[in-house]
This record gives C-alpha cells, sequence and structure tokens, in this order.
C-alpha cells in the first residue's frame, strides 16, 4: 500500500553511484528548459554552487526577493507574459510561504517551478498537491529540464527537492 500522494513522487533513478550535484550541471538544465529568471531571497546554502554562477550568467536574470512568498506574485506575472522563471528557495522558506504556494500556483494551476532543500517537505507537497522529484546525484540533474518542462506543458506546479548542496563546478 502506497502513502497517500505517492502518485506524486517521481522516483530516483536506481543504481545511481554519482557525486552531488554539480552547479554547473544544474544550471545547464535550467537553461536548457528555457527559464530566464531565477527568483531566491540570499541563500547559504546554495550561493557557491547556484546562485553565484546563476548571478554572474548572461543567460539568466536572478531576482532577489527579501521574503519567499514575493517569489511566487512575480512568477505569476511572469507566466502570464510567457517568461518562464524558477523559484529556488530552503525549506524553511517553503514552509514561510506555504499559503504563497496554495494560493497563486496551485489554485490558479501556473506551471512554476520550484527548488527546495531537505526532503522533510514532502508529506506537504503531497498534501498540496505538487508533483515533486528529488535530485540526489549528478546522475539526477538530466530530470529538471523535462519536469519543468512538464510543468509548463500540464500547466500545474512542480517542486524539485535539492537532496545536498550543489558543488561548485
Amino acid at each position: 500500500m502506497s502513502a497517500p500522494g505517492a502518485d506524486h513522487v517521481l522516483p530516483l533513478r536506481e543504481g545511481a553511484v554519482s557525486g552531488p550535484p554539480r552547479g554547473a550541471s544544474i544550471i545547464a538544465q535550467i537553461k536548457k528548459a528555457n527559464i530566464e529568471y531565477v527568483l531566491s531571497v540570499p541563500d547559504q546554502h546554495t550561493s557557491v554552487g547556484l546562485l553565484y554562477p546563476i548571478a554572474a550568467d548572461r543567460d539568466l536574470r536572478l531576482i532577489r526577493v527579501c521574503k519567499e512568498d514575493e517569489c511566487f506574485g512575480i512568477a505569476a506575472g511572469l507566466t502570464y507574459g510567457n517568461i518562464r522563471s524558477l523559484i529556488l528557495v530552503q525549506y524553511t522558506g517553503f514552509l514561510y510561504a506555504a499559503n504563497a504556494i496554495r494560493g497563486v500556483p496551485c489554485e490558479q494551476k501556473l506551471p512554476q517551478s520550484k527548488k527546495f532543500g531537505l526532503r522533510i517537505i514532502e508529506p506537504i507537497l503531497d498534501a498540496m498537491g505538487i508533483q515533486h522529484t528529488s535530485i540526489e546525484t549528478e546522475d539526477d540533474v538530466p530530470k529538471i529540464s523535462g519536469l519543468i518542462d512538464a510543468a509548463w506543458r500540464e500547466s500545474r506546479p512542480q517542486a524539485i527537492i535539492l537532496g545536498g548542496r550543489p558543488e561548485a563546478k
């Protein structure tokens, strides 16, 4: 018997033995999915591996916000302009912004893609009906662009959970 919401979880690839996800690989997948904007609060967990390289990348625009819930309204506006964005927050920011997540991408059925740290939020994502996938190793990173594309194709939110700190390579 599967847990409630288990149908919303895409399994990790079996036999994955590579190291932690590399920031450069994640950024390549973000670009492959035609993401133009990345929205985030300052974040020590992903700064070296993701936020600093994203800020320096000429193909991506980083929008730094003060509070996590601001990301969801900004991303909604970009979506209505047919502009793809990615929200990057830690799990505590997800918990803080839960009402904004429920009210904007879930209620409005918007194709917002989000990256969160830590798998502790999976039961909450299940309860909200948000499909989610964990990126634990470098072997999992190629899933990212397809997940973002599916969110846009199906007009639904999608959460990508980073299981660890991305390496700065």
